[in-house]
């Protein structure tokens, strides 16, 4: 943490001088050398200055030290405790702390052995990334650790430790409040959650914008109409967005996320098994889409004035449920079992009830506003025939192997 030492000079009397960690004897300073080498006071501007040139030092993990020095006058003796503030700041340095054998050792073992190193530990964060460049480890998130002992310090130990606690917190990503090590872990798993559902949403609201894009466009430029409207886009817009969010965002943490490959520096967030997915539920939507767009009046045998208005509305309410169906898929971007935990997600349960219902009451009740009219119960049925065949479709894409990055 900090030494100090007293000596006694010749006709000059008794003199402290003190080193140790920056942040701590700096805070036991009231002066400091200037460049022109007078002793002023410190103010706050030059403790921010210094407290910059700490950081600096730090960020090219250099070990910073700060010196410093006190006159004490004629009357000291050995018993006496060494000053412990008052002190006049000398300068601060900052020094290359060579990594000890032992640890590169164990790196090019791991290494060897072929474990890949992608974290590494010290007294201090400083000293992590020190270790971690010196043994050519890249470092993404400094965890700090504020175990419950700290709260059991003197206030004299407090005043030493709070300032070191307070670097080692502006310098860290995570600040943990205990040192179990389970904690980690739980930081670890809920990191991880929180970047696959991200991915998981991102991967249902690509698939919806890809499908509804290409139908829209294609049939304007084919038909030169559209089958799905500005109110039917804006509902589909807050399938994708809004509630789609709530459910895929909400799941929750399961302990099969710490068996996952760790994702790379380099690692791309759209990776393979993404793509693979979308494409493979954009094709198939797509067709069904067109097949309905193309062949529906034969299909369904639809003729009348009414015609055109009931193909568009089986088109939209398919394409809806078949968006309900494929956030089902979505829970998974791998696995065939997508159903299990399902009901454990209360959020994702009330999300998709709350879809349908609206969706139903928009066909059935709004037809003005929404453009759409009420259909038979056939026509019910293959809408979600046609959305609930995207399941078994998303299940045999993930069958297909890709590399996931």
């Amino acid at each position: 943490m900090r030494m100090g030492v007293v000596l006694e000079l010749p006709e000059r009397g008794f003199w402290a001088h003190c080193k140790g960690a920056s942040e701590i004897v700096l805070a036991a300073c009231d002066k400091f050398i200037n460049s022109n080498g007078e002793v002023v006071p410190l103010t706050e501007a030059s403790v921010n200055h210094l407290n910059n040139i700490i950081e600096q030092f730090a960020n090219e993990a250099l070990h910073t030290q700060c010196l410093a020095y006190m006159d004490i006058g004629n009357k000291f003796s050995a018993e006496d405790a060494i000053p412990s503030k008052g002190y006049t700041c000398i300068g601060i340095v900052g020094i290359k702390d060579p990594v000890r054998p032992g640890v590169k050792e164990s790196v090019a073992i791991c290494r060897s052995a072929g474990i890949n190193v992608r974290m590494v530990t010290g007294d201090n964060i400083n000293t992590a990334n020190a270790i971690a460049k010196e043994c050519g480890i890249l470092t993404d998130n400094g965890i700090a650790i504020e175990g419950p002992k700290f709260r059991e310090k003197t206030d004299e130990e407090l005043s030493i430790l709070i300032p070191k606690i307070q670097v080692a917190k502006e310098s860290a990503d995570v600040i943990i409040l205990d040192d179990n090590f389970s904690t980690i872990v739980i930081v670890a798993k809920w990191g991880r959650l929180v970047y696959i559902n991200i991915q998981k949403f991102v991967q249902f609201q690509l698939t919806v914008n890809v499908v509804a894009l290409v139908v829209n466009f294609s049939s304007a430029c084919l038909t030169g109409t559209v089958p799905l409207t500005a109110v039917q886009l804006l509902w589909v817009n807050m399938i994708m967005d809004t509630l789609g969010a709530l459910a895929l965002a909400t799941e929750p943490p399961t302990d099969d996320l710490m068996k996952r490959t760790p994702v790379g520096r380099k690692g791309n967030f759209i990776n393979n098994v993404m793509w693979r997915n979308i494409l493979g539920q954009s094709l198939y939507q797509h067709l069904v889409v067109w097949r309905l767009l193309s062949n529906g009046k034969a299909d369904f045998h639809l003729d009348g004035p009414d015609s055109d208005l009931i193909l568009n509305t089986l088109i939209f309410n398919t394409f809806v449920f078949c968006q309900v169906f494929n956030e089902i898929s979505s829970r998974e971007m791998e696995k065939i079992n997508v159903f299990k935990g399902i009901l454990k997600n209360y959020v994702f349960v009330v999300v998709l009830a709350c879809t349908v219902f609206f969706q139903i009451v928009i066909i059935e009740f709004l037809g003005t506003f929404a453009n759409t009219t009420p259909l038979t119960w056939q026509q019910w049925f293959v809408s979600i025939l046609f959305g609930f065949l995207g399941m078994p479709i998303a299940a045999a894409v993930k069958l297909i192997p890709v590399e996931s990055n």
